[in-house]
């Protein structure tokens, strides 16, 4: 589909790789572009319109859809990586909130809008995963899941959708240097470069994004004998 002219919803814009991304539909001449975020005063990038959007929040995407009938382009961003362990008290209550917003989130969005997109000829839903869609990080068990189970989803979507023309696109990278990978030491790819490779996806009608050397690495080892698995 055409940058030119979309009108998009952004998820988790308010910093980092949404903020890139909104950045970047402006440039690539999106007519419009709504930035959700729990806190919709920090957005303050001109050009944009805020919306109050926790993906959490059932009532919070209801009324965004209700608002929003004009979407045909939706970038499902939101996201949260806390460190943790699993095999201990807490760890259940834990892994619930990273399930709430990593995976629940995007599905409480796709249903919210997959309706929308086809009124509106189809369009493209974006699910940005990780490389820890496909293999585990110590001290992140329950990111990871909640990455793979939204890989599953971005999957079990792409068949459900066709019929209606939307694009369904799993977008895939290694660590990004946001603030949420601030604490680790390691290489790191921009939220410029995703967010590129993002929206050349959504351009070309490509349903899968290997946004850097650290993604394409690990997808290209799944078959191999040892795997890539941490």
């Amino acid at each position: 589909m055409n940058i030119e002219g979309s009108v998009a919803l952004v998820t988790g814009a308010n910093r980092g790789l949404g903020k890139v991304l909104v950045e970047q539909l402006r440039a690539k001449g999106a007519r419009k572009v709504y930035a959700g975020a729990r806190d919709p005063a920090k957005i303050t990038y001109p050009g944009v319109t805020p919306v109050k959007l926790d993906v959490t929040s059932a009532a919070d995407v209801a009324a965004a859809a209700a608002a929003l009938g004009d979407v045909n382009l939706v970038i499902n961003n939101a996201g949260v990586a806390p460190f943790g362990t699993l095999a201990d008290d807490a760890s259940l209550e834990a892994a619930r909130a990273v399930m709430e917003t990593n995976y629940f989130g995007p599905l409480r969005i796709a249903n919210a809008f997959a309706p929308i997109l086809a009124k509106n000829g189809g369009g493209a839903l974006v699910n940005m995963l990780s490389v820890l869609s496909w293999i585990t990080f110590p001290s992140l068990g329950a990111y990871c899941a909640s990455k793979s189970a939204a890989w599953a989803l971005t999957n079990a979507l792409r068949h459900e959708l066709k019929g209606q023309k939307t694009l369904v696109i799993g977008a895939h990278a290694g660590l990004i240097n946001t603030d949420m990978a601030a604490g680790v030491d390691a290489p790191k790819v921009s939220p410029e470069q995703v967010a590129a490779a993002i929206l050349e996806a959504v351009a070309s009608g490509r349903e899968e994004v290997l946004a850097d050397e650290t993604s394409r690495r690990v997808k290209s080892a799944l078959s191999s004998e040892p795997g890539p698995y941490l």
